[in-house]
């Protein structure tokens, strides 16, 4: 059978996530303690216990990361299949580099940490959003979009949703005209930061610099960008591909679309559905998520 492998990004951490794992598996114990040792914090208490913290970028990024490498090591151990190709939504493409074998845990760890601060440092003060338009064509939000000079479409997520980023406070003034176009839904995210749009400028250079550090030339499959939805399997093309990601919009809708017909069906890794939800909108091929004990399972029992 020939799979591809998904890996979400932020959106999908809930305080639990990966607790079933942590319980259950040595592994999982071991990887989070080195996820917290890395860190210099407690990533159990982050991840188990009630806290605010989860939601900062800095914070979910490393935590997101975790369950998804946690989720693959433990559907590893059994199943030790290399995908036809991995792709992840946003900081999934990440995670993706660490499974395909261009970054080490420990230093991915480092980097989407460091990601988060940036991220939050250059969107800190300038009322940087993002929210969800539901209900409306791709066209038909571009168009609305390419006369505004501080909102931009920043995921292509397929099903008649798209998330625009920029200014909060011109993000919460298009809302009616957005409805008056047809859109059935529009929600402000909880967020700080603005992804994958040009007020990230100001932090490539910086995160290109630690992401050079960390970047072997060691791919064991290929990675798809969000990007400009290429296959890449260098050190060259990632860096230039995982930096252009911080300001170019995720192509994920049309990466799905394009390469289903190379596989029997996708994996997900990670806490809480959601590239699965995405892929039922998307594709006939099925879609498994490994988020906890269940999930593994069965995902395991049909794919031997």
């Amino acid at each position: 059978m020939k799979v591809a492998f998904l890996f979400p990004g932020q959106g999908s951490q809930a305080i639990g996530m990966g607790k079933e794992f942590y319980d259950n598996y040595e592994i999982a114990r071991e990887l989070f303690d080195i996820s917290s040792d890395v860190l210099k914090m407690n990533m159990k208490d982050l991840l188990l216990t009630q806290n605010d913290d989860i939601n900062k970028t800095h914070f979910t990024q490393p935590a997101i990361l975790l369950v998804s490498y946690i989720a693959y090591m433990l559907f590893n151990k059994h199943i030790n299949v290399v995908p036809e190709f991995a792709l992840g939504h946003s900081l999934g493409e990440i995670t993706a580099n660490v499974i395909a074998g261009s970054l080490s845990f420990e230093n991915a760890t480092k980097l989407v940490y460091t990601r988060g601060q940036l991220m939050h440092k250059v969107c800190d003060n300038i009322d940087a959003g993002m929210a969800v338009v539901i209900g409306l064509e791709d066209d038909v939000v571009e168009d609305f979009c390419k006369d505004k000079n501080d909102i931009w479409c920043a995921n292509y997520n397929g099903g008649g949703q798209i998330v625009l980023a920029g200014s909060k406070s011109s993000l919460i003034g298009i809302e009616n005209d957005l409805k008056q176009l047809g859109a059935k839904r529009f929600i402000i995210l909880p967020m700080s930061v603005a992804s994958h749009c040009p007020l990230l400028d100001n932090m490539t250079y910086e995160f290109r610099s630690v992401l050079s550090n960390y970047l072997l030339d060691n791919f064991k499959f290929e990675v798809i960008s969000n990007a400009t939805m290429e296959s890449y399997n260098t050190r060259e093309k990632a860096l230039e591909l995982l930096t252009m990601q911080l300001t170019k919009p995720v192509y994920y809708k049309q990466s799905i679309i394009d390469n289903e017909d190379r596989v029997d069906c996708f994996i997900e890794f990670g806490y809480g559905n959601v590239l699965k939800g995405l892929n039922k909108r998307l594709s006939a091929k099925p879609t498994y998520c490994i988020a906890d004990n269940n999930s593994l399972e069965s995902a395991i029992n049909d794919l031997k």
